[in-house]
């Protein structure tokens, strides 16, 4: 299991961070933190593998907060989460060593694709102690790759829902049925379920009936 700090000021914030951390496979959450200086300590006492960093903290600088974990030399990947837009304060995170910069907020489908790629990524490592160039190649293609855009008229929070939806679904669902379970019209949710097709994320199966047209199913792959 790869093992999570979260630091976020906002109590709430930090409880629902700490859910969708918990949700990924392969990752658990060992604490949380709501001030640099919290952060710190549960960072030296607890050992953790990746630090969910926000920059605004109350006491000092999450960016502070960074660059004394990497002036320790052995401290944790750091993925900051954080509302910080301007370009400064991209740039000061990009040179700390941020292994990705997410903007808040996010659906839990955006951090789940960030924590994977960082599975991915550091998998590649796990077992070996020389890589090659392909090997590093991989590992950054893999860290700093992101999801593909959503189609015009299409929304982050509507793509979650329907993902989730389709996430606890064991087998395949047509756009009629994952409508119902979520209360969205079928046309909608269909371009929904197309667009996780040619994402890789789901595929479509035609069930062939007595008569009419094949219907379309939908199973979740991503």
């Amino acid at each position: 299991m790869i093992r999570v700090l979260v630091v976020d000021d906002d109590f709430m914030v930090a409880r629902i961070h700490r859910g969708y951390v918990d949700r990924v496979d392969g990752f658990t959450t060992v604490g949380t933190a709501h001030t640099g200086a919290d952060a710190l300590t549960q960072v030296a006492s607890l050992r953790p593998d990746l630090v969910l960093l926000d920059i605004y903290l109350p006491d000092v600088s999450g960016l502070e907060v960074l660059r004394r974990l990497r002036s320790d030399g052995d401290g944790p990947d750091v993925l900051a989460v954080t509302a910080a837009r301007d370009v400064q304060t991209v740039r000061t995170a990009l040179h700390g060593g941020v292994v990705h910069y997410l903007l808040k907020p996010f659906t839990f489908d955006v951090l789940r694709d960030r924590l994977e790629r960082y599975a991915a990524a550091y998998g590649r490592l796990a077992d070996t102690t020389d890589v090659d160039q392909a090997d590093v190649d991989d590992l950054f293609v893999a860290l700093r790759a992101t999801a593909a855009p959503l189609p015009k008229g299409l929304t982050a929070d509507t793509s979650g829902l329907i993902a989730d939806a389709m996430r606890a679904t064991a087998g395949d669902l047509s756009a009629a049925e994952c409508a119902e379970r979520i209360g969205l019209s079928r046309v909608s949710t269909r371009r929904y379920l197309e667009h996780f097709v040619a994402a890789g994320k789901a595929e479509v199966r035609l069930r062939y009936g007595s008569a009419g047209r094949p219907q379309r199913r939908y199973r979740w792959i991503g």
